[in-house]
């Protein structure tokens, strides 16, 4: 086995040498891990202490809707640039995206650089925005669907903005 698959099997335990290109915040990875993990227990807790009923089954259409409004709570906390506030001190501005969205990368090190990772990718922040939907959608699943609504409407509403802008392109030749 060579060194390099010796570390990434761990049994080298150099985590250093996990991703050649730098640090990588593993305990601030762990930390927020456990706040996921915590959070989603803390609300099962709960909802078993105060008698909430989950539901027996989540219909195709509501797994839809959450869907997409995990999918656009994440394009909105991680591209839009009023939200860059609370990305600020975790990220900085590393460029323009499509449709004027924003690109952001991580900054600093250990929990900071961890916490930047997150915001700085829609992907990472759908599973969050996915998780306090679905624990949402248990407690209160007439609100959460009303809320989910919302978001699917502004994502039908970007969808219809890129048709008429590929239209007017399509036109202009």
């Amino acid at each position: 086995m060579t060194a390099d698959e010796n570390t990434a099997t761990g049994a080298g335990q150099d985590v250093a040498r996990y991703d050649d290109g730098g640090e990588v915040p593993f305990a601030g990875y762990a930390t927020l891990a456990a706040v996921f993990a915590a959070g989603t227990s803390g609300f099962a807790l709960l909802a078993r202490r105060r008698g909430v009923r989950l539901p027996e089954r989540v219909p195709p259409w509501d797994v839809l809707l959450l869907g997409t409004a995990a999918y656009k709570a994440s394009r909105l906390l991680v591209r839009n640039k009023v939200t860059s506030f609370a990305r600020a001190p975790f990220t900085r501005r590393a460029g323009q995206g499509e449709s004027n969205e924003v690109l952001d990368e991580p900054r600093g090190s250990g929990l900071r650089r961890a916490v930047g990772d997150l915001p700085s990718c829609p992907f990472r922040v759908s599973a969050w925005a996915a998780g306090t939907l679905v624990c949402s959608y248990a407690a209160a699943p007439r609100l959460t669907r009303l809320v989910c609504g919302g978001f699917g409407a502004v994502t039908v509403s970007d969808w219809l903005q890129y048709a008429w802008i590929w239209t007017q392109r399509t036109e202009e030749g």
